[in-house]
């Protein structure tokens, strides 16, 4: 079998099973006990009616996408697949289930303990795709007990990834593509595992750095911050800056006093034309300035709103920035964590270009204006609308909380055991299940868009490019389409064997996961992008798939009878 290739997550992590390495999960709770009681209780179940070993196919799909949009992004398969790797009972979880069932037999633990994944199979969408209700993102095949040991898993790995992975991309479109988009939610997510999550996830679906340090460690995220206003407030006076010397940025001179230039520097702003926008700065601000400058002179960015905006941090952030300008050295920008972030920015603006102009320093106009302060979806969206001057978001309790919508609601449905093919049936008929052992398959048009999405019968024949195909909707028999595609992908690629020696697809390193995700976004029909009023992309059933569900449908819903 191919060496699985994935994010090294832990250096020291990895665990040699059947011939080859595998990585741990990222999170070490992630282990058969991350489960609901009742999948112990029925795997028990099966156990006792000898049931246990029969062959069963589950799909693993959501019913809406979340935000109010229409589309979702598939996350969390790599992690589904080290926790495959990984599956085993130790003998102390199996005297805790043992303990935890009443009545249950010794006979039953000595069966827990030889359970592994070896006759599992997952066939997955490529995670970081672009994806939509109802069609599986994971099709499961393997004993019927031990599949149903990989539902909460797999639905707590995947719940959560895709729903903040949508959420960032939501977050990247409304931004455009050339703002930067910095994560900045580890203080607010829900417990540690929220927050390594989040950091993974936001930038898979599109942000470009996190403030995280542990998950720019484990996943290679690039990492960005500066200051807190504590560091700004926690200065008094310049009189507190005791090393002042600074080397230029090319090493060959030394500047001795560097406090004395700043303050040069600023007697310089204080004396040009933009001197009637202040008078005297906050002197406490200009010391934090100085000596973060001192520590960082290459990464100098400020948070310049302790005090005020306009009045202090702006020309404070200037001359330091100018003094290290004189050392060869280029002031990073600033950050706006408070007030009217489109006026402040604008604002700030205006007055690195009359720094620019008055004082002739080049590119001077050209610094980077983050902002923060709870930002969101559609505050982005109004900043956008009222004109500004941001080129970086740092967002953070609003994305990684998914505080818009709580979660994405992901199930797990029986749709085959021992090749007969089971329904789920409801009076709600978006919880109808759709039966049996399904290929799935995306049909592009000849702008190059996705057009529909269809599942047909395991042994159907494929869709082909220039053949029309009939799509139906799998409940509505008014809603159907005929599709002459120019372009098919099929989507469930295989991810997991077990310890057959067939060949799987390897995971992905996240960037390139990343890549897929951007670019099948920018692939999208715009009108199934947009924020408001978006058009429902077509998920459908082949002719014959169709016949199929609702023949079943009529032969296992029970007949009414009146008297």
């Amino acid at each position: 079998m191919e060496k699985t290739k994935g994010n090294n997550v832990f250096d020291d992590g990895k665990k040699q099973k059947a011939g080859r390495v595998v990585e741990k999960p990222t999170n070490p709770m992630v282990t058969p006990l991350l489960n609901d009681l009742y999948q112990f209780t029925m795997a028990y179940a099966y156990w006792k009616a000898g049931k246990q070993s029969e062959r069963s196919v589950f799909d693993l799909y959501f019913r809406k996408n979340p935000f109010g949009g229409e589309y979702t992004i598939f996350a969390g398969l790599e992690e589904c697949i080290k926790f495959l790797a990984n599956f085993t009972l130790t003998d102390q979880e199996i005297d805790f289930v043992r303990h935890s069932l009443p009545g249950c037999e010794e006979a039953f633990c000595d069966y827990l303990r030889g359970l592994d994944c070896s006759d599992i199979e997952v066939y997955a969408i490529s995670e970081g795709s672009v994806v939509f209700p109802k069609v599986p993102l994971l099709r499961i095949e393997g004993p019927v007990a031990v599949v149903q040991l990989l539902e909460t898993p797999f639905l707590n790995l995947i719940n959560y990834a895709s729903l903040v992975a949508t959420n960032a991309a939501r977050h990247r479109f409304v931004a455009g593509k050339s703002k930067l988009l910095l994560e900045f939610g580890a203080r607010r997510a829900q417990g540690p595992d929220g927050a390594i999550s989040a950091s993974k996830y936001c930038y898979l679906g599109g942000f470009d750095a996190t403030s995280n340090v542990a998950a720019g460690k484990l996943f290679g995220i690039p990492l960005r911050g500066t200051h807190s206003h504590a560091f700004v407030s926690s200065f008094m006076s310049l009189d507190e800056i005791v090393d002042k010397a600074l080397r230029s940025s090319d090493g060959k001179t030394t500047c001795e006093d560097f406090v004395s230039l700043v303050q040069t520097c600023l007697s310089k702003i204080q004396s040009s034309a933009l001197s009637g926008i202040f008078s005297e700065t906050n002197k406490s601000e200009l010391a934090a300035f100085t000596s973060y400058a001192l520590a960082f002179p290459s990464a100098f960015l400020a948070l310049v709103d302790t005090y005020d905006v306009m009045k202090s941090g702006i020309p404070n952030f200037c001359a330091v920035a100018l003094a290290l300008n004189e050392l060869g050295y280029k002031a990073v920008g600033i950050r706006l964590d408070s007030g009217d972030l489109a006026y402040l920015s604008t604002e700030a603006r205006k007055f690195f270009c009359g720094v620019e102009r008055e004082l002739n320093v080049s590119d001077f106009g050209k610094m980077i204006i983050t902002a923060s302060n709870d930002l969101n979806e559609e505050t982005v969206d109004a900043l956008n609308k009222q004109g500004h001057e941001v080129d970086a978001f740092g967002i953070g309790t609003n994305l990684v909380t998914c505080y818009s919508q709580a979660a994405l609601g992901c199930v797990f449905k029986l749709v085959e055991i021992n090749k007969q093919p089971r329904i789920k049936l409801s009076e709600d008929v978006t919880k109808v299940s759709i039966p049996c052992k399904k290929r799935t398959y995306r049909l592009f048009g000849k702008e190059g868009y996705p057009l529909v999405d269809i599942m047909t019968g395991e042994n159907e024949p494929p869709p082909k490019v220039g053949e029309r195909l009939l799509c139906r909707h799998p409940f509505n028999e008014s809603k159907r389409a005929y599709v002459v595609p120019q372009r098919v992908e099929e989507l469930l690629k295989c991810y997991w064997r077990g310890n057959a020696g067939e060949a799987r697809e390897e995971l992905e390193p996240l960037k390139e996961i990343r890549s897929r995700c951007i670019k099948q976004l920018e692939n999208m029909r715009p009108d199934h992008m947009r924020r408001l009023n978006p058009t429902p992309y077509k998920v459908s059933v082949s002719a014959e798939l169709y016949d199929f569900i609702h023949n079943l449908w009529l032969n296992e819903a029970p007949v009414g009878e009146l008297h």
